[in-house]
């Protein structure tokens, strides 16, 4: 039957779901964490007018997010930057940073100089429960609850472990938002880099 409030559409009642009973894998895991949290950041590059590639079909780079520009006038053509994303649930750390537990081999494919582009890490804080993630009305998505960012270009690569983990410091005054991500394109973090 045509309803006159949707202009003669017929309203369709979605069918209710019950997180993690409905769905394979369950519903928050951590392939369901990471892709919440790699979306996140695109959501962010998106409204900060970025060009976004995904990671290469290879995880060999270490990274999740290739973002660029076409530059401006006078400065370096299309610039890029590199992320390496994590999404975390159940935060540590101090009134000043995140305590964050990167493993060694993600440590290592952002620590050090030598690279050709500036890399970052990105780390979504998200709720515990998937159904907390975010919360939609008619005039809004609120997606839950922040991203920020470290550079790990003046630390050292570990070189004598293959396995293990590195705690990584991240500021929360990183707090990682559209004029935040165009900041992380500044002539500053490319000299941090010394390439061949």
């Amino acid at each position: 039957m045509a309803e006159s409030r949707t202009g003669g559409v017929p309203h369709q009642q979605a069918p209710e779901l019950h997180y993690g009973t409905s769905l394979t894998p369950p519903m928050g895991d951590n392939g369901h964490r990471g892709d919440f949290g790699e979306q996140f950041i695109q959501a962010l590059a998106v409204a900060a007018n970025l060009d976004v590639l995904p990671k290469a079909w290879r995880d060999r780079q270490g990274t999740d997010w290739e973002l660029g520009h076409p530059g401006r006038s006078g400065t370096i053509r299309f610039p890029k930057i590199v992320a390496q994303v994590k999404c975390w649930s159940q935060p540590r750390g101090d009134a000043t940073a995140w305590d964050y537990r990167l493993k060694l081999r993600n440590y290592n494919l952002l620590a050090g100089s030598g690279w050709q582009h500036p890399r970052f890490l990105f780390l979504v804080i998200a709720p515990v429960h998937v159904e907390d993630w975010v919360d939609v009305t008619h005039d809004r998505l609120l997606m839950r609850h922040a991203a920020y960012w470290a550079c790990l270009h003046e630390l050292q690569p570990v070189e004598d472990r293959t396995s293990g983990y590195q705690r990584v410091q991240v500021p929360k005054a990183n707090l990682l938002t559209v004029d935040a991500l165009h900041g992380l394109f500044s002539e500053q973090y490319r000299e941090m880099l010394v390439t061949p």
